[in-house]
C-alpha cells in the first residue's frame, strides 16, 4: 500500500480503526497473533547443546580426557569414569553459569527496550515497542524513537532525524497532507514515520501501518545482524592476565611432573597428577565467574530501579568522583503545585498540594474568590491553554476487600500539570475552556526559546498568541503588563518590580512561570514561532514549588563520605537553585553557583578553573551539559551526568557514566546512556554507585580465593617433589578440590554484601589494577601458607604411620580442603577474617556446608573412598588436620587484627 498517497479517512478505514478510541485490548491480541510481535529478527543464536559442548574445547580439559582415556586403557577403571564424571560436573556448572550471563543480558534488553504512547480503548498508554500493531494510534512527543512505520495523521511543529534509514543529516519537517505522487522516495515521504528514527522537535499523532519485518527498517534488517558482544574492560584485563597465569601454571606443573620422574614416580602417575594440576590451578573460568558476577550484580541493581545498558558501566560507578544531577524529579519529586501567584501587582497564594484540584485562595493575607478577579482568572484560564497536559481522575479497586480508591493522574510535564491543577482549583473545567476557546496552532516549548505558544481562537472569532515561560525570556518579548485593572507600558521599574518578585519566589525555592499574550490581526498568519512570540502583553507570574525526596538529604551526605561530590544542574532561577541545594546539603559553605550566561561566555579552559568549586548550575540550557563535563573530565573527574531530553543526549554520552530518567527520559536518551533510573530518584544513583563498588570487590574476593586455593595446591605438589616425598594427593582428590572446594565457595562470594565501610572509601582510580591494595601479598602469603600446612600435616601422618600412605594423603586433601573453606571467609574483608559476621553471607554459609558434607562423604562412605582413595580419619587426625587447616586464616588474620587495632588506638 502508497500509505502516503491515502487521505486520513481511507487509512483508518484501511486499518479498521476508531480514531477516538483506538483499538480494543482483544482486537490488539488478535493482531499480535496475526502480524507477530513488532521487532527485526536476530541472528540466530547457538543452541544450548553447542554451548554445552563448547565447555569442553579447553586444550587442558582435552589433555586431560586423553589421559583419562589411557586410564582407562591401562584397567584403571575406577579413575577413569571418576574423572569423567567430574570433567562432565565442570561442564555442566560452566553451562549454566553462561546461559544465566546470558539471560541476564537478554532481561536487561528487555527492561530498556523503548516504549510507545498508543490509543487503547479511549486511553492513551503506554506499551513497550514490541507490543504494537498495525492499526495502533500513536502518540509522539519530542524526544521519542519511534519503533514502527506510521502515517502521520496530526502534526505540530514536528521533525525527525532519519539519518539511520535516509542518511540525511538533518531533521526532517513532517506534515500530515496527502501527496499526490505515485512513486515517492522515502526520504521524501513527509507524512510518513519510520520506525529507528528520532523525533528531535515537535508533537504529533500518526497510525501504525507496519511493523517488524515489514517495516523499511525491517527490509535493510540484514545490517543489523551482525551483534557484538560486549566486553567490560575488567573482563579484558583478566582473559590478558588469564594467560600468563595459564603460562606460569603449566610452567610450575611441569617442574612437579619432571621432579617427581626423577624422584622415582611412574611417569603415567606424574602425568595424569601434572594434567589433574594443571586442569585445577589454570583460572580458565575466571572471565565467565567475571560475568556470572556482573550479571548477578546488575539483577540486584535492578531490583534497586537502576537498569544497566552498557556492562562497563558497572565498573566505572566504583570509580565515580562527580555526580551531575538534574533536580526536577532526580532531586524533588516532580509533583509541582503552584502556591503563589502575583498578577495586576497583586499577590496571591493558593492551599492544596499534589493533583488535587482543591485549594483556597488567598489575597494578601486574606480569603479570597478567585472568580472576582478577572485578571486572575485571564492568568489562570491562559496557563491551562497553553499546555498539553491533562488531568484524569482514575479509580482503582485496592487490598482485600476491594475497596475503590480514586485518584488524580497527570499525562504530562508536572510543570504543565500544575497550571491544569491550579487553575481546576479556580473552577475551570476542560470543557468549558474548549466550548470559549479552540487551539489552531502550537509552537512547542524548547531549550533554546524557554517558551511555548499556541495561538487560540476565542467564540467571537477572536485570535490570541498566548506564551509561557521563563520569566526573563517572557520579558524580553512583552512591550506592556496588565497592572490593576489597566495596561500600561512595560518600564525599567515594572521589569525590574516584576524580577523582584521573582526574587522573592526563588527564595522560597519557587519555580516561577511566567504567562503572556498577545490579540491577533485578523489576518495575521504566524508561521513561524519568532513571529507570534514578540509585542506581548504580560500577565503574570505563577509560582510553584517541587518539595524534595525526603530521601535524597542523606543520599547526597553519604555519597560526600564516599568522597563523591553532587552537582546540581538546573534550568530554575539562579535563587531557586540555590535555595534548593542549600536545603539537601548541596550548597555548602564555599560553594558557588554559576548560572548559564555565564557559562555561555566561558570556553572549557576557563570553566575548569572554577569548576571544582562549583556546586550549583542554574538557568542551564541542555548544551551546557555537555561543556561541564568536559571541564570535570579534564580535572581528572570521572563524571556521572543525568539527563531525559533529546539535546541532554551528547552530555549523557560524553559523561564516564551516562545516567537517562526511566520515568520522564525520552527514548533519545535512554539510547545515549549506559544505566536508567526507572524512578528517576538520585537516592537510586547512591544505591548504584554502592552496588557497583560492592561487584567490583566481590570479583577481587573470588580472585583472591581462587588463587590463593590455587598457590597452595601447586605449592603442596612442588615442595613435597622437591622433597622427594611420595605424591601428598592423587590426581582424582586434585579434581575434586577443584570442582567442589574452589567452585561452590567462590560463586557464593559473587554474592556477598558490601562491606560496612565500602561508601566510606574513596572513589577507586579507574587506573587501579585488580591485584591493587595488597591483593598480590595476601593471594602469594595465604596461598604458601596453605600449601605448607597441607605438607606439614601429611609429613607428619607419613611418619606417624610410614606405612599408610593413602592415610597420609587423605590428611593432606582434608587439611588442604579445610584450610580453604576457613580461607573463604577471610576473603569477605580487606582487612581480616574477624571483621564481619561469618554467618551474614547465607550463600557462602550453604556452599562451605555443601562442600564440607560432600568432603566428609568422600572420606567415610566406603564405595567412594576405594573412588577417590582416602580412609576414615580418627579424632588425633582431626584435631591435627583442624589446626594446621586454621593456622593460615584464624592465626595469621588473628595477628593482623590486633596489629590493626593496636594502630587505631594510637
Amino acid at each position: 500500500m502508497k500509505w502516503y498517497q491515502m487521505p486520513e479517512n481511507d487509512v483508518l478505514h484501511a486499518l479498521q480503526v476508531d480514531k477516538h478510541d483506538g483499538l480494543s485490548e482483544q482486537e490488539v491480541k488478535k493482531r499480535l497473533r496475526t502480524y507477530g510481535g513488532n521487532k527485526l529478527e536476530e541472528k540466530e543464536r547457538p543452541s544450548a547443546l553447542f554451548v554445552f559442548f563448547g565447555q569442553f574445547k579447553d586444550f587442558m580439559v582435552l589433555v586431560l580426557l586423553a589421559a583419562t582415556l589411557i586410564s582407562g586403557l591401562l584397567g584403571e577403571y575406577i579413575d577413569a569414569l571418576t574423572i569423567m564424571v567430574i570433567v562432565l560436573l565442570n561442564g555442566i556448572l560452566g553451562f549454566v553459569q553462561e546461559r544465566k550471563a546470558e539471560k541476564s543480558l537478554d532481561a536487561l534488553k528487555e527492561l530498556s527496550a523503548p516504549q510507545m504512547t498508543v490509543l487503547r480503548e479511549g486511553r492513551w498508554v503506554k506499551v513497550l515497542s514490541t507490543q504494537v500493531v498495525p492499526g495502533d494510534l500513536v502518540k509522539l512527543t519530542s524526544g521519542d524513537r519511534i519503533g514502527a512505520d506510521l502515517r502521520l495523521l496530526e502534526t505540530s511543529g514536528l521533525r525527525i532525524e532519519e539519518s539511520s534509514l535516509t542518511g540525511e543529516s538533518v531533521p526532517v519537517y513532517k506534515m500530515e497532507q496527502v501527496l499526490v505522487p505515485s512513486n515517492v522516495e522515502i526520504a521524501d515521504q513527509s507524512n510518513m514515520a519510520f520506525m529507528g528514527t528520532l523525533v528531535t522537535q515537535g508533537s504529533g499523532v500518526g497510525v501504525i501501518v507496519a511493523t517488524g519485518m515489514k517495516t523499511e527498517m525491517g527490509k535493510i534488517a540484514h545490517l543489523l545482524q551482525e551483534t557484538t558482544t560486549l566486553v567490560t574492560p575488567l573482563q579484558r584485563r583478566l582473559e590478558q592476565l588469564g594467560k600468563i597465569l595459564i603460562a606460569v601454571a603449566l610452567v610450575l606443573t611441569a617442574l612437579v611432573v619432571l621432579i617427581g620422574v626423577v624422584q622415582g614416580h611412574a611417569l603415567y602417575t606424574m602425568i595424569l597428577a601434572g594434567v589433574s594440576l594443571a586442569v585445577a590451578a589454570i583460572p580458565e573460568g575466571l572471565p565467565a565467574i567475571v560475568t556470572v558476577a556482573l550479571a548477578l550484580g546488575v539483577q540486584r541493581m535492578i531490583k534497586r530501579k537502576a537498569i544497566v545498558r552498557k556492562l562497563p558501566a558497572v565498573e566505572t560507578l566504583g570509580c565515580a568522583s562527580v555526580i551531575c544531577s538534574d533536580k526536577t524529579g532526580t532531586l524533588t519529586q516532580n509533583k509541582m503545585t503552584v502556591t503563589h501567584l502575583w498578577v495586576g501587582g497583586a499577590a496571591w497564594e493558593v492551599t492544596g498540594g499534589g493533583y488535587e484540584p482543591e485549594g483556597t485562595f488567598f489575597k494578601h493575607g486574606k480569603q479570597a474568590d478567585p472568580q472576582q478577579s478577572r485578571r486572575l482568572q485571564q492568568l489562570l484560564s491562559y496557563g491551562w491553554l497553553c499546555n498539553n497536559a491533562t488531568l484524569e481522575l482514575r479509580t482503582e479497586k485496592q487490598g482485600l476487600l476491594r475497596r475503590q480508591k480514586q485518584e488524580y493522574v497527570l499525562d504530562g510535564d508536572p510543570t504543565e500539570g500544575a497550571l491544569v491543577v491550579a487553575a481546576m482549583k479556580a473552577g475551570y473545567d476542560q470543557e468549558e475552556l474548549s466550548q470559549h476557546f479552540s487551539r489552531e496552532k502550537e509552537f512547542p516549548f524548547d531549550s533554546t526559546r524557554k517558551m511555548m505558544s499556541v495561538i487560540v481562537k476565542g467564540r467571537n472569532g477572536r485570535r490570541y498568541v498566548i506564551t509561557k515561560g521563563a520569566p526573563d525570556v517572557i520579558l524580553t518579548q512583552c512591550r506592556s503588563l496588565v497592572y490593576g485593572t489597566a495596561e500600561e507600558p512595560l518600564t525599567p521599574a515594572r521589569k525590574n518590580e516584576v524580577g523582584q518578585v521573582v526574587n522573592q519566589m526563588a527564595a522560597q525555592a519557587l519555580r516561577t512561570i511566567a504567562i503572556a499574550y498577545r490579540p491577533l490581526d485578523r489576518e495575521e498568519d504566524c508561521r513561524q514561532a519568532f513571529e507570534a512570540e514578540r509585542g506581548l502583553i504580560f500577565i503574570g507570574l505563577q509560582g510553584m514549588i517541587d518539595p524534595p525526596r525526603p530521601e535524597v538529604k542523606e543520599a547526597i551526605m553519604e555519597c560526600r563520605q564516599a568522597g563523591i561530590k553532587t552537582v546540581m544542574i538546573t534550568g530554575d532561577h539562579k535563587g531557586t537553585a540555590a535555595a534548593i541545594a542549600g536545603q539537601l546539603g548541596i550548597l555548602t559553605a564555599g560553594g558557588k553557583v554559576l548560572d548559564g550566561a555565564t557559562l555561555s561566555k566561558w570556553s572549557v579552559a576557563e570553566l575548569e578553573q572554577v569548576v571544582d568549586d562549583v556546586a550549583v548550575y542554574a538557568r542551564v540550557s541542555p548544551e551546557h551539559k555537555l561543556k561541564i563535563v568536559k571541564a570535570l573530565q579534564a580535572r581528572g573527574h570521572i563524571v556521572a551526568m543525568t539527563g531525559d531530553g533529546v539535546n541532554d543526549a551528547p552530555a549523557i554520552k560524553a559523561a564516564n557514566i551516562g545516567i537517562a530518567m526511566g520515568i520522564t527520559g525520552t527514548d533519545v536518551a535512554k539510547e545515549a546512556s549506559s544505566l536508567i533510573l526507572s524512578d528517576d530518584n538520585f537516592a537510586t544513583i547512591k544505591a548504584a554507585i554502592k552496588e557497583g563498588r560492592n561487584i567490583y570487590e566481590n570479583i577481587r574476593k573470588f580472585i583472591r580465593y581462587m588463587m590463593a586455593s590455587n598457590v597452595g595446591e601447586i605449592l603442596v605438589m612442588l615442595f613435597a617433589m622437591m622433597l622427594g616425598m611420595p605424591l601428598p594427593l592423587v590426581a582424582i582428590q586434585i579434581l575434586w578440590i577443584n570442582l567442589v572446594t574452589d567452585g561452590l565457595p567462590a560463586m557464593a562470594l559473587g554474592m556477598d554484601q558490601a562491606e560496612g565501610d565500602v561508601m566510606k572509601r574513596p572513589p577507586r582510580s579507574p587506573t587501579e589494577g585488580v591485584f591493587a591494595r595488597g591483593l598480590t601479598w595476601k593471594i602469594l602469603s595465604r596461598g604458601f601458607m596453605i600449601g605448607v600446612v597441607t605438607l606439614v600435616a601429611f609429613s607428619l601422618t607419613l611418619e606417624a604411620h610410614p606405612d599408610e600412605l593413602i592415610r597420609a594423603q587423605t590428611v593432606a586433601f582434608v587439611t588442604l580442603v579445610m584450610a580453604q573453606l576457613i580461607h573463604v571467609f577471610d576473603c569477605r574483608s580487606e582487612y581480616s577474617i574477624y571483621h564481619r559476621n561469618l554467618f551474614e553471607n547465607r550463600y557462602l554459609v550453604g556452599a562451605v556446608l555443601i562442600s564440607t558434607l560432600l568432603m566428609l562423604a568422600v572420606i567415610y562412605y566406603p564405595p567412594l573412598q576405594v573412588i577417590f582413595h582416602t580412609v576414615a580419619l580418627t579424632e588425633r587426625e582431626w584435631l591435627l588436620v583442624l589446626a594446621m587447616a586454621s593456622i593460615p586464616t584464624v592465626v595469621l588474620g588473628g595477628l593482623q587484627f590486633m596489629k590493626r587495632s593496636k594502630a587505631a588506638s594510637k
